[in-house]
């Protein structure tokens, strides 16, 4: 498992790009439109993506941001926004590096952000969680994309692995 959640980590970073490089063909008024995505425009999608990422590598990690509301703005304009999801995917990227099975197996505890209860599970589903919830936001975003007229992004993970994730393609070391 630790070799496909660094390509996830990997794949994440590689589908965020395509999003975000899509966005920045947007006029303002378009990026903020709201078309019906669960957090409504392009730009709250995103920066609800990069919110529920803080929370989540927050509590996997004990360091960085967490903001206290999932629907939280952190960036107003895209620029700053997208230098804050590089910066985060990064994060992602080497703190995967460092994981072990004994780590992926062990206990966590945290509060969610939508209850004061403590929950404490393995971090292994978690981390699934993590990416999961990212895909299915991302197509949020590509449908807000289509919705506003825009060509269709091929955000598949076979695309990735096909491109920039060569390394993914074969049975290789755990690096």
């Amino acid at each position: 498992m630790l070799r496909h959640y660094r390509m996830f980590a990997a794949y994440n970073r590689w589908a965020n790009a395509q999003v975000y490089a899509a966005a920045a063909e947007l006029s303002d008024a378009e990026f903020r439109s709201d078309r019906g995505a669960f957090f409504g425009s392009l730009h709250r999608t995103l920066n609800h993506l990069l919110v529920a990422d803080r929370i989540w590598m927050k509590r996997f990690t004990g360091t960085g941001e967490a903001p206290a509301t999932l629907d939280a703005v952190l960036y107003e304009e895209l620029d700053a926004l997208a230098m804050a999801r590089r910066a985060e995917d990064e994060r992602i990227i080497a703190w995967t590096g460092t994981l072990d099975q004994a780590t992926l197996a062990a206990d966590f505890t945290y509060v969610p952000v939508t209850q004061a209860i403590e929950i404490t599970q393995p971090l292994q589903p978690a981390l699934a969680h993590l990416f999961n919830h990212q895909t299915h936001h991302r197509g949020q975003c590509h449908m807000t994309l289509t919705a506003l007229g825009k060509t269709s992004l091929s955000l598949d993970l076979i695309y990735f692995l096909r491109s920039e994730g060569h390394e993914w393609m074969s049975s290789g070391p755990l690096n």
